[in-house]
């Protein structure tokens, strides 16, 4: 059952197939959309420049058509006039080209942008797979465009029917009307019956356009399975990951241990916290924490120190604060100079006992460590070892 769910297409496409999609050229259109517009486009110009044409073919045809004896001798100067009549009669429709044009290039916009890729143009032969054409036919899309089809063919049919019907006496009338003014009537008849028949594309283009978002976001879906394996590719293997940071930890561990014989004193808890310090005489700097450890590694810490002979002190107060309140290699914060400076003093007593002799020296009973700073005192978030 679960794998049957993990071939199951539940998953959202992530922003990573999205964009694979748009650099295959795979992104939503809707046809039905592109071509109301142009119609509709095409409508409207005919409404404002319709004028404009009509009387520059008209002027066309009156002039195009008038022979005198010169141009019915001189097949040459009938051809130079043909092509002056044609090409103002032309440049009377460049207007309604441009229009157009424009409208076929911005109306990708509307839904899936503008994606210019050559991918598209790549011939691919796994189309002219006759099993995949017959799955492409027999496919829900490929049914959907079938009522479609039938939609725009009962849309286009009743519409032009009451629209010849309605107008079929004016037309009558074109026969019998002079040309300036019959041009003018047919234009208008045209426009009309033009922006009544793309009326009912609209309402398809207006259907398809969510279902086109809808059918193409579903495409993009992924199983569970790939999900999990883009989020691999993508972030990397848990498991792999996991094992690099445990190999960081040790590599960082390692190096925290090769300090503890340079340091001058370890601090304890006694035994839940242990906390490495290293001052370096004649420099500028605060002491230093150089280790830091927590029960097992706090007694790992405090075996080394016994094997180097680094002083090992009692202060549970300051030991809990340097641990809770530095990482490894920063220096100790400035409110606990005070109680550091003391333990140290009292190391440098009993280096200086050792080699010389004399006065035991007297370990600072109570260190100067602020309340504020004991996590036992105010619950801090421990910064543990890394």
């Amino acid at each position: 059952m679960s794998d049957e769910s993990d071939l199951e297409k539940t998953e959202e496409a992530s922003e990573k197939r999205v964009e694979k999609a748009r650099e295959d050229g795979d992104v939503p259109r809707s046809k039905e959309l592109g071509t109301c517009l142009l119609l509709l486009a095409a409508g409207f110009s005919f409404m404002m420049l319709g004028g404009k044409m009509g009387s520059a073919l008209t002027q066309y045809f009156t002039s195009a058509f008038k022979f005198n004896r010169d141009t019915a001798l001189n097949s040459n100067l009938m051809l130079t006039q043909l092509a002056d009549h044609t090409s103002v009669a032309l440049l009377a429709f460049v207007p309604l080209g441009a229009i157009l044009f424009g409208v076929a290039i911005a109306s990708p916009i509307l839904i899936g942008g503008w994606n210019f890729n050559t991918n598209a143009l790549i011939p691919k032969f796994d189309r002219m797979d006759p099993i995949r054409g017959v799955g492409n036919i027999i496919s829900v899309n490929a049914l959907v465009e079938l009522v479609k089809a039938i939609l725009k063919s009962l849309i286009v049919g009743t519409i032009a029917y009451f629209v010849i019907v309605s107008d079929f006496p004016a037309i009558l009338n074109l026969s019998t009307t002079p040309l300036d003014i019959g041009m003018s009537e047919l234009s208008k008849l045209l426009t009309h019956s033009f922006l009544m028949i793309v009326g009912g594309l609209a309402l398809i283009a207006a259907i398809d356009v969510p279902y086109q978002l809808k059918h193409y976001s579903n495409k993009l879906k992924m199983t569970k399975e790939e999900a999990r394996q883009e989020s691999k590719e993508s972030n990397g293997n848990p498991e792999v990951k996991g094992r690099i940071r445990q190999q960081q930890r040790e590599m960082a561990r390692r190096r925290m241990m090769s300090e503890i014989p340079k340091a001058d004193v370890i601090i304890t808890n006694p035994t839940h916290y242990a906390v490495a310090i290293k001052y370096a005489e004649g420099g500028n700097g605060a002491p230093r924490v150089v280790a830091k450890g927590s029960d097992v590694l706090a007694l790992k810490i405090r075996e080394i120190a016994k094997d180097h002979k680094i002083p090992t002190l009692e202060s549970p107060k300051l030991a809990r604060a340097l641990f809770a309140h530095t990482e490894l290699g920063d220096e100790i914060p400035e409110a606990l100079y005070s109680a550091v400076a003391e333990i140290l003093a009292f190391v440098y007593q009993l280096r200086h006992f050792k080699q010389q002799g004399g006065a035991y020296p007297t370990f600072p009973s109570n260190v100067p460590v602020p309340d504020a700073l004991d996590p036992h005192l105010t619950p801090t978030n421990f910064r543990a070892a890394s």
